[in-house]
Order: C-alpha cells, then sequence, then structure tokens
C-alpha cells in the first residue's frame, strides 16, 4: 500500500505539470487567436475608413463633372452667339465696301 501512495504522489506532480502545460499552451493559443482577430478588426476598419473616403471623393467628382458639363453648355450658347456676331460683322463689312465703292463712284 505504501508503494501505492508512493507512486500516486509521484504521477500528481507529472499529471500538474502536464496540465499547467496543456493549459498555457491553450493560453497562448487563444492569445494569438485574440491578435489575429484584433488585426482583422482593425483591417476591416481600415478598409470601411477607405472605402466612405473613396465614395466622398466620387461625389466631389461628381459634382466637378455636372459642373463641367453645365460650363461645356454655357461655352456653346457662347459660341454660337459669337457665330452670329461674326456673321453679322461680315455682312457689315461687306455692305461698307459696297457703301465705299458707290461713295468713290459718287466722288469721280
Amino acid at each position: 500500500m505504501a508503494k501505492q501512495k508512493m507512486a500516486s504522489a509521484e504521477s500528481q506532480p507529472r499529471f500538474g505539470q502536464s496540465v499547467k502545460g496543456l493549459l498555457s499552451d491553450k493560453v497562448g493559443s487563444c492569445s494569438g487567436d485574440v491578435i489575429a482577430l484584433t488585426r482583422q478588426v482593425l483591417k476591416g476598419s481600415r478598409s470601411q475608413e477607405l472605402l466612405g473616403q473613396a465614395a466622398r471623393n466620387m461625389v466631389i467628382q461628381e459634382d466637378a463633372i455636372l459642373h463641367s458639363e453645365d460650363s461645356l453648355r454655357k461655352m456653346s450658347i457662347i459660341t454660337t452667339h459669337l457665330q452670329y456676331q461674326q456673321e453679322a460683322i461680315q455682312k457689315n463689312v461687306e455692305h461698307s465696301k459696297n457703301l465705299q465703292d458707290q461713295l468713290r463712284h459718287l466722288l469721280k
């Protein structure tokens, strides 16, 4: 009976040490998982931040495009008016040349 108690006493420290080792390994594994999860959350947060910034930039670009379209439309109208004015000036120059010719002919 003394031998059984002695064997039992010797196996308990080994068992305790192996449990402590397993527990330590498990804690280390869980810590690694928590760190990985934290990194993933931070990465997701950064991705969300970048998506938000991209959306804001897209809205700014859309406003710039709309403004550019409006400017092009206005420039087209101005171009048309300038063409009408150019045609009117050309007609007046031709008319002026005809009047100058008539005036010269009368003065001779």
